[in-house]
């Protein structure tokens, strides 16, 4: 078996070189671009034979992937897409043979270390953090950022990555986290595809980084095509640089510098990417690398051919200005290798390519046959001639190349028809099955959270104290206390978005700490929320506590994409191998009219798992959530109630210590009649409900989950229902919303079903939006009235002598 080698590319320094070392790299680098073209080949072939689902290659992008990763050095960041499979081949992020491992989606770390299989070909990813959660040495090692299939997608995170290296420049207060950066030097790389800089989050990002004037360093590779569609149909001018003149620094200096080089020209392309990395690095400014006329040999992808869309004269031109061809046509005019060398050496990669190829295969198969074995012989053990089980045997023996899904597929079954026949033998096949259980949640469902040793359901419990002069304030106050202790402790903090800075946000939660703690902890930032949350994951990539504001809870929406494609499913795809302890800081709820009003929290839930989910009833309870998850390591959202920031709450003494549990319900309410979970604004409602329903006879216990996601670990819901067999869920998201998830929650998952002797209940908003107004609110949120009758009519159902009809 070959070991796993990596090829690196080397600098070009033509003041220090002499020319047989010149010819060294040049020679070099030619075998990494072949061998990633072999990889190119070979993958598309292992798709078509069936050995992988879907293949999608950096074929024809070889050369300015080489001459990007010759600037790019260890501590720098890339924020890509899945065509940089030469550039990952060429640093050393990926070997050809960890390459083929994630082709065949092999759930092996050490196989496919970027997404253990999770993710399918092309999508790279370095392990910035060790099993345990903690952080490895950043600056050791060439850091790559998980990659998503979204077009654009990287975008977002990529400003943060470069706004990180400018605060660790300029915030001296830094300089001890010396794993993370060594003064800001790091350059952060984004490539994209010509097509997908029509996104929006393209230009939010690129108007983003210029205002911050960070270090980012954009390549967009142009092969003037978006899949079948051509780039007059994708492009005003059908230029991306020239549309974006006007970002080109002028004497003012505040921009970019931008560059035009063409994807087949080697020397042009490392003289262009050393001038415009060392700008970046030296200067923090951004910059915009055009690479044009790149092809791309194999089409899209394996879904389809090229040829379907694209005319004889540019399939002409493609093989013609195929950037391999003509880098071995310039070595062999410059005389630094002869035909004969450049076929040995092409001999040569082919077999490396194959060799890593087959290893790979057999690796990801070798698991999976012992599996296989074990099964057969198992089930040949109980079939005692029985024809259906002896047909399992034949069928699962018949395919040499059994994916884990037949084997495991046949145990089942064969266990399924041997119901009613108890044997040792059939008990043995059970207990495999049950070990094999476990094994594949692990390989296939694990770490949707790092769950390290910071992870904040481990942060110690601290309640919140007071004394007898502890001061009634308005809630914003007490919000303003916890950021300013937490700030004052923990250099890494950071926070940013629109109107948080000089005016301390809307609300006035960070009122006057901008003054305090300066522009670089505490900034506003323009109307772009995509980037607002990309800023922060890039940060927390990075090692710092960013907090991103969305203003209004109805504007995630502008952001959602991000934070359910990128921010959610960052530890699971790459098995806890990166995170990012972003703190999402939103408000919602009730206020005035369709967008200051929102609740859509069923929304969330399902595009949000892999966050934590928190829904504080006042600010108190919110800054305990901060304060916990100042504490520990993984992303979650904070949804402060929107109308609670100027109601009076009594000042802990502790303010920046105290901790509210995550996942931890509270009963703020005993009672014996009924049980009614609620969280956030509806949980005053049903306070307020509760006191006029104790005046009709009827007892309430009221539940607040204070988190959704994880939603009361310790089956406070249940218990109650152990004492009231009645249940109502209220809520102001949409009927059947999040509503929905308590249920499910509650009668399945702790079992409540079974406590229950009435229906259980949902009272939730209107299918609408809240029209404008206090009328608008009260005829489409729950109100106190709705919570009284709504409890009144299931006691009356339950018992109508007891209870008469109110209307």
């Amino acid at each position: 078996m070959t070991p796993n080698n990596k090829l690196i590319t080397n600098p070009i320094d033509a003041s220090e070189l002499s020319f047989e070392d010149f010819k060294t790299i040049v020679i070099n680098d030619y075998k990494i671009a072949y061998e990633s073209r072999q990889a190119s080949l070979l993958g598309r072939k292992e798709v078509l034979t069936g050995k992988a689902k879907f293949g999608i290659f950096g074929d024809g992008k070889e050369l300015p992937q080489i001459a990007m990763a010759k600037a790019f050095k260890n501590g720098d960041w890339r924020s890509g897409y899945y065509r940089d499979q030469t550039f990952a081949f060429a640093t050393g992020i990926c070997t050809i043979k960890e390459f083929f491992a994630q082709l065949y989606a092999n759930p092996s770390v050490e196989a496919d270390p970027a997404s253990a299989g999770r993710q399918m070909n092309c999508h790279f990813a370095t392990r910035s953090i060790e099993q345990d959660g903690s952080w490895k040495d950043l600056t050791e090692i060439k850091n790559c950022s998980s990659d998503i299939a979204p077009t654009g997608g990287q975008m977002a995170r990529l400003v943060g990555l470069a706004y990180a290296s400018k605060l660790y420049r300029e915030n001296p207060e830094l300089a001890y986290l010396k794993n993370f950066s060594l003064n800001g030097n790091e350059v952060a790389f984004g490539t994209i595809g010509n097509a997908s800089t029509s996104e929006g989050v393209f230009f939010e990002a690129i108007n983003a980084a210029g205002v911050l004037q960070v270090p980012m360093a954009m390549s967009v590779w142009d092969d003037a095509y978006g899949i079948s569609v051509p780039a007059k149909y994708q492009t005003t001018k059908e230029d991306i640089s020239e549309i974006l003149k006007g970002f080109q620094r002028d004497e003012k200096g505040a921009g970019y510098e931008i560059f035009k080089v063409r994807g087949w020209d080697y020397p042009a392309l490392c003289e262009t990417y050393q001038k415009a990395i060392d700008i970046c690095r030296d200067e923090h400014v951004p910059v915009l690398i055009h690479v044009t006329e790149v092809t791309q040999p194999q089409g899209h992808s394996t879904s389809g051919s090229h040829e379907r869309y694209k005319d004889k004269q540019r399939l002409d031109w493609e093989r013609e200005y195929d950037c391999i061809l003509q880098m071995r046509k310039w070595m062999l005019e410059s005389a630094m290798i002869t035909e004969e060398e450049l076929a040995e050496l092409e001999t040569a990669a082919k077999q490396t390519v194959r060799t890593a190829q087959k290893d790979a295969w057999n690796e990801f198969l070798a698991d999976i046959k012992t599996e296989k074995d074990q099964v057969i012989a198992m089930i040949s053990a109980i079939s005692n001639g029985d024809a259906q089980l002896s047909k399992i045997v034949s069928q699962l023996s018949a395919t040499p190349d059994a994916q884990r899904k037949e084997v495991i597929s046949s145990a089942r079954r064969a266990l399924r028809l041997t119901l009613n026949r108890p044997s040792d033998e059939r008990n043995a096949l059970a207990n495999w099955y049950a070990q094999q259980k476990s094994l594949n949640e692990d390989r296939y469902n694990s770490k949707l959270f790092t769950d390290g040793k910071e992870s904040p359901l481990l942060v110690d419990v601290q309640d919140a104290v007071y004394e007898e002069q502890s001061k009634m304030v308005d809630g914003r106050e007490i919000l303003n206390a916890c950021f300013d202790a937490n700030f004052a402790r923990d250099p890494r903090l950071v926070a940013f978005g629109e109107d948080l800075g000089n005016i301390g946000d809307v609300n006035q939660g960070f009122a006057g700490l901008q003054a305090k703690y300066g522009e670089l902890r505490i900034t506003d930032t323009g109307i772009r929320e995509m980037t607002i949350v990309g800023q922060g994951i890039g940060l927390a990539l990075r090692g710092l506590r960013p907090i991103a504001e969305i203003q209004y809870l109805d504007y995630l929406l502008y952001a959602l994409n991000v934070l359910s494609d990128d921010l959610a499913s960052l530890s699971y795809r790459t098995k806890a191998g990166q995170k990012a302890p972003v703190i999402i800081r939103t408000r919602g709820h009730r206020l005035e009219g369709v967008w200051h009003s929102g609740s859509p929290i069923a929304m969330i839930l399902g595009s949000l798992r892999g966050m934590h989910i928190c829904v504080p009833r006042n600010m108190t309870q919110a800054a305990g959530m901060y304060n916990t998850l100042f504490r520990s390591d993984e992303p979650a959202m904070i949804i402060e109630c929107l109308n609670g920031y100027r109601l009076k709450e009594r000042l802990p003494e502790n303010v920046g210590e105290f901790t509210v549990p995550l996942g931890q319900a509270e009963v703020v309410r005993k009672g014996s009649d009924i049980t009614i979970v609620s969280y956030g604004s509806t949980l005053r409602i049903v306070e307020e409900a509760a006191e006029e329903l104790e005046q009709m006879g009827i007892s309430v216990e009221i539940i607040d989950p204070q988190t959704l996601l994880p939603f009361d670990n310790s089956k406070i819901c249940a218990a109650s229902l152990e004492k009231t067999n009645k249940l109502l869920v209220v809520d102001e998201d949409v009927p059947g919303g999040a509503t929905a998830f308590i249920l499910q929650q509650i009668l399945e998952e702790q079992q409540g079903y079974y406590l229950l002797d009435a229906q259980p209940k949902t009272l939730s908003a209107k299918a609408h939006r809240p029209p404008y107004g206090s009328d608008g609110d009260y005829f489409s949120k729950p109100s106190t009235d709705d919570v009284v009758e709504a409890v009144y009519q299931m006691m009356q159902d339950h018992n109508s002598a007891k209870y008469p009809s109110i209307f």
